[in-house]
């Protein structure tokens, strides 16, 4: 099993500082990876539903450091972490200017970006970002990873689609990454999964939460979904990466939805044993939460994390 963190974007430990301190101890104690959310702006009125919450309500914090200049900044600060986009909400961004950007940021961190996307939630910032297709969000989504392909892939590069068109053009450098940086699609609606199966090289689901359980049945019924869906886009399952983004880690707390223990929640033993559990069922990555408002307390998470745990699962 690999292990990889969520790097915060917004609060007390997003400072400069802060953030330096949080990937320099995640490489000294040896994770794999960080995921960086999306968010450019939040509309004072919102009425779009957020998925991560039972009831739909967004929980607020209005800060966002903005994904790719905050990618570009850690990529400078690091060595070895792989930096991963989670999720990237395609439709909010020029394709060819993010193209660009991502393909830059994998040749100056010596090809260490993994494109993490989704389509999005949050209408109103759609909106406010002038991307007005917001109900043909998964088509426009899937025009976009075509476009990334072309422009990574072929010199020159051109390409006619519904929504842009470009003639040819040199796009240089090309990432380092061959044939370009993974593509991981997140979410598990019937929808995500056939764009993992048609466009991806890897799934990248959020999972243990309230909102979101994906306890291990609801797992691999996901799993057999995508393996029927991968296979009828005449490409072979094994080969894809499964990445799951767990729920905060906090060895005091264990949360409980309904009757059910969260994963990764309680005791030592427990949470090494869902890893086992998780590891057994496909997931090669697991993505741990340990942001906290006190830098202290998320460094202290972390080394908990890989002493106490990692240390004893399989």
């Amino acid at each position: 099993m690999r292990y990889g963190f969520y790097l915060p974007t917004r609060g007390p430990t997003s400072d400069a500082d802060s953030l330096v301190k949080i990937v320099e101890q995640a490489e000294r104690l040896g994770f794999d990876s960080t995921v960086i959310a999306d968010h450019v702006v939040f509309p004072v009125q919102i009425e779009s539903s957020y998925p991560y919450t039972v009831g739909g309500n967004f929980p607020g914090g209005w800060e966002a450091l903005e994904q790719l200049s905050l990618m570009a900044f850690i990529a400078g600060k690091t060595r070895n972490l792989r930096l991963v986009t989670s999720v990237m909400i395609l439709p909010y961004r020029n394709p060819v200017v993010t193209a660009k950007m991502l393909a830059t940021i994998d040749v100056l961190s010596k090809g260490r970006v993994i494109v993490g996307v989704g389509v999005g939630w949050l209408r109103e910032e759609f909106e406010t970002l002038g991307c007005f297709e917001f109900d043909r969000r998964g088509t426009l989504s899937d025009e976009y990873l075509k476009i990334f392909k072309t422009l990574w892939t072929q010199e020159p590069a051109s390409f006619d689609g519904e929504f842009y068109r470009f003639d040819a053009l040199h796009f240089l450098p090309k990432p380092i990454q061959k044939p370009y940086p993974p593509i991981w699609i997140g979410g598990h609606s019937r929808p995500a999964l056939r764009r993992v199966a048609r466009f991806a090289d890897g799934w990248h689901p959020v999972g243990a939460n309230p909102a979101v359980p994906l306890q291990p049945k609801q797992f691999t019924e996901s799993c057999e979904e995508l393996r029927r869906l991968t296979e009828l886009e005449g490409r072979r399952y094994e080969d894809l990466e499964i990445c799951f983004k767990a729920p905060l880690y906090d060895k005091n707390t264990t949360t409980v939805s309904g009757t059910d223990r969260r994963p990764f929640s309680g005791s030592t033993s427990q949470v090494v044993d869902d890893i086992a559990t998780y590891g057994e069922l496909g997931v090669h990555e697991l993505i741990v939460d340990f942001r906290s408002d006190s830098l202290n307390e998320t460094l202290e998470r972390m080394t908990q994390f890989r002493e106490e745990i990692c240390t004893q699962a399989p």
